[in-house]
């Protein structure tokens, strides 16, 4: 049945960036009618007269009866998800550019001039493009590269996944921070490893991963003791970075971020403390996700600060993170039907990736509110997390780097060291602000999840210079901090784009909303 949108006056701009409400209600009305084929409904929000345009590949029809003719011959428009949505405020008049993927394969842009006249928004102009499917390149060289393994796959998987589970046929690298059976832990450094014992058992994450089916191909480098964002290993190399050729990976899960980007592997394990799950995700194009707090047994895990260390996923595409995390975690409590958006956090990026962002959650198809989060709030939280993460690190391994010190790359063991001089009345201090600050997120987060830049920036060059490397660091730290001094999970999706560098868009939900923020992301 056809709707006629009536007029309305200009709004402020939407927390997502659009113009005003009305132009959002009408372009999500529109993307609804394309996907059910309402030829009346699309009739209604194309401006009607001989002047209206609509273009593809083959054509350009001119003028609305001969469009409305086109739409009703030719039985509905390819299924898809949105990617990203850009908008171009032109005063009565909006520029529309919204990608997307198509479930059969393929992506395509689809391009609007939108008009505010009597009858509200509507389409004066549209042109539609599509590209058939870009296979995802595989490069077999990654099985052996020294800089992405520990112990490269071979042969045989390390360990066999049950027959017959959801993950069958699903491999994956786990991080050099998990006990393999039958194998020793690196932790990312030679001195660890040379006194480490072999593992009787698998650690608990992965024993779920294997009772779901998967196999265990090897053992993925990690930074030194997993305390970096960075990826680098000054013992092991860096690992290459198939989605940003040039560019590290982004650490600590550096070495199973390295696989799944170059396709050897299927699913990536590893742990996230400050966001080392998050940032190799959104460095590399991929899907991550870290894990609410406690929700997957941490037995069998070398940690960093044990109040924030959770196990992670990455995968290429959300279907396999979607399985792989209802291997580790247990069903969502309830869904979750908004998105909010804090401009405090938006702005901890640079403005590229602020606006390549906020054209990912123009993808959404959800509501979308204001989230207030004083900015300085956000840097007494960052400082109490940092304060409470470094005397934990000290706390566990402060003997290792006493009588390590020297093996260990400088930026690294000083980390650890400025754990070893904090006031417990700090730290004490400290974990009452978290409280606090997790109080106040978890008012946020009623029924909505909390939608930010997953880091700062895209990923730093392999040659950037360690002040720039440091400076993406710090930025990031204060983004990646909230999901870990809650205990929250996050998804970050690699829907952004900066260039032609990937992004991501992190979500992050209540406590055990970890698969609820996999079917926001579905349901867009």
């Amino acid at each position: 049945m056809s709707t006629t949108t009536t007029a309305s006056p200009a709004t402020t701009q939407t927390p997502d960036g659009w113009p005003d409400t009305a132009l959002r209600t009408a372009f999500w009305a529109y993307e609804r009618a394309l996907m059910s084929d309402d030829v009346p409904a699309l009739d209604a929000l194309f401006a009607p007269g001989a002047e209206t345009l609509r273009s593809d590949a083959d054509a350009t029809t001119v003028g609305h009866a001969h469009i409305a003719a086109f739409r009703a011959g030719r039985g509905g428009a390819p299924a898809r998800h949105l990617l990203r949505v850009h908008v171009r405020d032109l005063g009565d008049h909006a520029l529309v550019v919204a990608e997307n993927e198509r479930i059969a394969g393929g992506t395509g842009v689809q391009t609007q001039v939108w008009q505010r006249g009597g009858r509200g928004w509507q389409v004066i102009a549209a042109h539609v493009s599509g590209a058939p499917e870009t296979p995802r390149v595989t490069d077999p060289a990654a099985l052996t590269d020294p800089t992405i393994w520990r112990v490269a796959p071979g042969t045989k998987p390390l360990a066999e996944g049950t027959p017959g589970g959801p993950l069958a046929g699903a491999s994956v690298a786990v991080k050099d921070l998990f006990a393999v059976g039958g194998h020793r832990i690196g932790a990312g450094t030679p001195a660890w490893l040379e006194t480490a014992p072999v593992q009787p058992d698998h650690a608990g994450a992965v024993t779920l991963l294997l009772e779901a089916g998967a196999d265990v191909i090897g053992l993925a480098h990690t930074d030194e003791l997993a305390f970096s964002l960075a990826g680098t290993n000054s013992h092991y190399g860096t690992p290459p970075n198939a989605a940003a050729p040039g560019h590290i990976t982004g650490g600590s899960t550096s070495g199973p971020a390295a696989a799944v980007a170059a396709g050897v592997a299927t699913i990536g394990l590893g742990t996230d403390t400050a966001g080392s799950i998050r940032v190799p995700a959104a460095y590399c194009g991929l899907y991550g996700l870290r894990t609410t707090h406690d929700a997957v047994p941490r037995d069998g895990l070398v940690g960093l600060a044990t109040s924030f260390d959770t196990a992670g996923l990455l995968t290429r595409d959300l279907d396999m993170l979607r399985t792989a995390a209802r291997a580790l975690v247990p069903p969502a409590p309830a869904a979750l039907t908004a998105v909010a958006v804090a401009p405090a956090l938006f702005d901890l990026a640079d403005e590229e990736t602020r606006l390549a962002t906020l054209a990912a959650v123009r993808a959404l198809d959800h509501p979308v509110h204001t989230a207030a989060i004083d900015p300085d709030a956000l840097d007494t939280w960052f400082a109490a997390f940092r304060t409470v993460q470094q005397a934990e690190a000290w706390e566990l391994h402060g003997d290792f780097v006493t009588a390590h010190a020297d093996t260990l790359e400088p930026a690294v063991r000083e980390r650890f060291r400025a754990g070893a001089t904090t006031d417990p009345a700090d730290v004490s201090a400290a974990r009452r602000t978290l409280t606090d600050a997790r109080d106040r997120l978890l008012d946020l987060l009623d029924g909505a999840a909390l939608a930010l830049p997953t880091t700062s920036a895209p990923a730093p060059r392999r040659d950037a210079d360690a002040t720039e490397i440091a400076h993406t660091r710090a930025g990031t730290l204060r983004l990646t901090c909230l999901a870990s001094l809650a205990g929250l999970p996050q998804v970050s999706a690699p829907l952004p784009r900066v260039g032609p560098l990937p992004a991501g868009l992190g979500l992050i939900g209540p406590p055990g909303a970890d698969l609820a923020l996999l079917d926001l992301l579905e349901n867009r």
